[in-house]
């Protein structure tokens, strides 16, 4: 899992403030007792959950929204993750897809996602003595478009990182310090991020991207994302990959591969691969 993504040149960071920020985050986490951590297993939800098993031991445990919206691979390291560094780590089925308010597709649709992930375990949460429930979000997410943030406000969910003061840039580093493979591990949103806000999101259309990106890595792309715009398929690379994408072979290549999928077009994105690229329809963000 390490090696996915160059990070560049590592911001100077104060071990001692890094250190300090780590017993702080610790010493909330024992605060809380027992705590159901929400684990995609991404970087900071992976920090968050080795963190709770030093704090807290067994008394921490890892919840896995197990949905058509997280691709399979994810699944897959988030319960190798888990074994690994020996957190106690469940799946429990998610049924967003049920809720038409996020089958919609709407600007709000990660508020659905995230309330139907914080509802589930607030239903395990008295099997496992009334477990306080923590999810990953970080300073540097906090001036982000995130509606899953009033989700959690709405279920008093709480934010340890954001108590500790961590930046993304500090988990990467504390993870690393720690040995941990997903230091590195480049953005990963959910699948339904990857189809236009107004578009409705099915299980069908974001296996059609599941599987284009699954290929994608298979061809050695490392930092990038399929969006799905109906016939089309638009395909954002870092942009230190892009002379990768640039030969009529890769071309060749995405055309046979899109077209298998069912795909009618293919265009590559000339800004290249940006987080949160399905934002930048939305009144007020720049494009």
């Amino acid at each position: 899992m390490t090696g996915l993504v160059s990070l560049g040149a590592p911001p100077v960071l104060d071990p001692a403030l890094l250190h300090a920020k780590q017993e702080k985050l610790f010493s909330v986490l024992r605060g809380m007792g027992r705590v159901l951590v929400a684990y995609s297993g991404g970087t900071d939800s992976a920090y968050l959950a080795w963190a709770a098993r030093q704090a807290l031991g067994d008394q921490a445990i890892a919840i896995t929204a197990d949905s058509p919206s997280i691709p399979s691979s994810h699944k897959r390291d988030a319960i190798a993750f888990a074994q690994q560094f020996g957190i106690r780590h469940e799946l429990i089925p998610s049924h967003e897809f049920e809720n038409p308010a996020y089958s919609a597709n709407n600007p709000d649709r990660c508020f659905h996602c995230k309330d139907e992930l914080f509802r589930r375990m607030e239903e395990i949460s008295p099997a496992y003595g009334g477990a306080v429930m923590a999810y990953g979000v970080n300073c540097d997410d906090l001036g982000d478009y995130r509606p899953g943030q009033n989700a959690a406000k709405l279920h008093q969910v709480k934010a340890p990182l954001v108590e500790a003061g961590l930046t993304k840039a500090e988990i990467r580093e504390l993870s690393r310090l720690a040995g941990l493979p997903t230091w590195d591990r480049p953005a990963a949103a959910c699948l339904s991020s990857r189809i236009p806000y107004g578009t409705k999101v099915t299980p069908e259309n974001i296996r059609q991207v599941e599987t284009a990106e699954e290929e994608l890595r298979a061809m050695g792309y490392k930092q990038f994302r399929v969006r799905y715009h109906g016939e089309l398929a638009r395909i954002e690379i870092a942009r230190d990959e892009m002379p990768n994408a640039l030969s009529m072979e890769a071309f060749d290549a995405f055309s046979a591969l899109f077209k298998s999928l069912g795909f009618t077009y293919v265009a590559l994105d000339v800004n290249g691969y940006r987080q949160g690229a399905m934002n930048e329809v939305l009144p007020g963000r720049k494009a």
